[in-house]
């Protein structure tokens, strides 16, 4: 039996992300810090939810706060 969004298109693309930022840190290239997006009943459209290690993506998915969650590396300025 799967573990739910571990495995499929989620799974995949996460796996994805990982492999770029690899090839990116390889080629001297500022990965940036990884920033969660994803919607909320406060607003559904896709925002910007916090930042890896303040928030748990994993944590907002299981309890139902948050959904269509995307990790995604952005530069902070």
């Amino acid at each position: 039996m799967g573990k739910g969004y571990a495995e499929g298109p989620a799974a995949e693309e996460r796996f994805a992300e990982l492999e770029r930022a690899e090839r990116g840190s390889s080629l001297g290239v500022e990965p940036g810090r990884p920033a969660v997006f994803g919607s909320t009943d406060d607003d559904p459209e896709r925002h910007f939810l916090g930042w890896v290690g303040e928030v748990d993506p994993d944590e907002l998915f299981a309890t139902g706060k948050a959904w269509g969650l995307k990790v995604v590396r952005v530069r902070e300025t």
